[in-house]
């Protein structure tokens, strides 16, 4: 069950933390909607405590925008509820400093609460941590982590107008194109990855490894795994606000689309994922060697099962469909496999007693607390059903997927349409967020597609 607000937090934590730092002069206050961005008010320091013992009221209509910011009424957030005030509460360990502002600003996240103290049911993190409160009403616990890609470009477009790569931070050098894992990359960027880093610390963000990525001026950073899936969730959430606003200090534009660049990779969300009994075993270790266990095998096929409906979480914008492409390190048809990147579900070498599955199919565009919640779902959908995934790819996923496998759904508008119709999708995310959701993704589709692109000029202006 859901605590009452203010979700763990207390004003001795918003105490501590003044003292701790004196030097802080305003609080970002930050309400994650459902497209993943970070929408709040900043205030002034002395009213952080009363944040924490009383609330902070928001608009419901903050939840029913869509990726421009625009209300989006047919979520039932807006006039239906007649843009009434819910209450918002910090969320227990997400009061940070931001180190890169002056004057000194700090940052928390927040969770919406109806007035009478039950959850927002239009809030995306409600929806990932009902699925978690049911897994472990089940007497299983969630752990895990993600993995952001990125790409830096620079402040200015190139010659073509198009986002050009950004210069290396350390001398200005311009990149040479794709070096995947390339260690002079990295040496490149480390004036601005060191600023990085040091602003996670103070963040207390479980930042690790940096890696040169597929396409020119793309990243990736991972994050220590997280008992806690909720805080795992938080984590990118926060991370994600962190280099956008350290590389911009850097003169760079951190880029967060599925597919910026038509000729290069893609950048994903991938999600590592593992579930412990209450004596705090991995289930999904293998039970003998050679073997798949037989819950990490349901939790796959329960994956697998309800992919195509979940899509539209996965890959919610007009771009993120440009990312699932043959070849491109992104999954096209739901597939699994063990030490495979060129399936949807991969099953990592290493360790039987830390065995686990990577969901590969998020871009770095989606919502990481719905990509959560519909993967939970997926997965203790399942584990219920007793679901088998069939047999794991052996080499090239793509050519399986070319060949008769089960297919995602073609592009975006279908994907929609897709997630409208499920009942496992509304399940996952709630009626009152799987309205909003779809009604925010049916608003946006037909914002991209009665819009005439410089495509259409080119192709049709003087020929047709």
């Amino acid at each position: 069950m859901y605590h009452s607000p203010p979700v763990g937090a207390s004003v001795e934590e918003a105490e501590a933390f003044l003292r701790n730092h004196p030097d802080v002069d305003a609080i970002d206050v930050v309400l994650v909607d459902s497209n993943g961005i970070g929408r709040g008010k900043i205030i002034r320091r002395h009213e952080l405590p009363s944040l924490y013992q009383e609330g902070r009221h928001f608009p419901t209509s903050v939840l029913g925008v869509d990726v421009a910011g625009e209300d989006v009424d047919a979520t039932g957030l807006i006039w239906d509820a007649g843009d009434a005030d819910r209450l918002a509460w910090p969320i227990a360990g997400t009061l940070a400093p931001l180190t890169w502002t002056v004057p000194a600003r700090a940052q928390v996240l927040m969770s919406l609460f109806e007035l009478d103290g039950s959850p927002m049911a239009a809030d995306p993190r409600h929806a990932m941590c009902r699925q978690i409160d049911r897994l472990m009403a089940d007497g299983l616990r969630p752990a895990g982590a993600f993995e952001l890609e990125f790409f830096l470009f620079a402040a200015e477009r190139g010659p073509d107008g198009r986002p050009q790569p950004a210069r290396a931070a350390l001398d200005g050098r311009q990149s040479s194109g794709t070096q995947v894992y390339g260690l002079e990359e990295l040496d490149g960027m480390q004036p601005l990855f060191a600023d990085i880093y040091a602003a996670a610390k103070a963040q207390q963000l479980p930042l690790e490894t940096l890696i040169s990525e597929y396409g020119p001026g793309q990243y990736e950073l991972t994050l220590h795994y997280r008992t806690d899936l909720g805080r795992a969730a938080d984590d990118l959430v926060m991370l994600k606000r962190l280099v956008r606003a350290v590389a911009r200090r850097h003169g760079m534009t951190a880029c967060f689309m599925a597919k910026p660049s038509c000729g290069d990779a893609g950048s994903g969300m991938h999600l590592h994922l593992s579930l412990s009994d209450t004596s705090g075993k991995n289930v999904f270790s293998d039970q003998s060697a050679g073997e798949v266990n037989g819950l990490l095998r349901n939790a796959i096929g329960g994956l697998l099962s309800v992919m195509a409906e979940s899509m539209v979480v996965f890959a919610p914008h007009a771009n993120s469909w440009r990312r699932l492409a043959s070849r491109s390190y992104a999954p096209v048809a739901p597939t699994w496999g063990f030490n495979n990147r060129s399936v949807a579900v991969r099953v990592p070498a290493g360790p039987t007693a830390a065995r686990r599955f990577e969901h590969r199919v998020a871009g770095v565009d989606a919502n990481p607390y719905l990509v959560a919640a519909a993967v939970l779902a997926g997965l203790r959908h399942g584990l219920e059903s007793r679901l088998d995934p069939g047999p794991a790819v052996d080499g090239n996923g793509y050519e399986v997927a070319n060949y008769g496998a089960a297919r995602l759904p073609p592009d975006w508008r279908s994907a929609i349409v897709c997630a409208k119709d499920s009942a496992f999708l509304r399940d996952a995310l709630g009626n009152t967020l799987h309205r909003a959701f779809v009604a925010i993704k049916e608003s946006e589709l037909l914002r991209v597609t009665s819009t005439v692109s410089e495509l259409d000029y080119r192709l049709y202006l003087e020929v047709i």
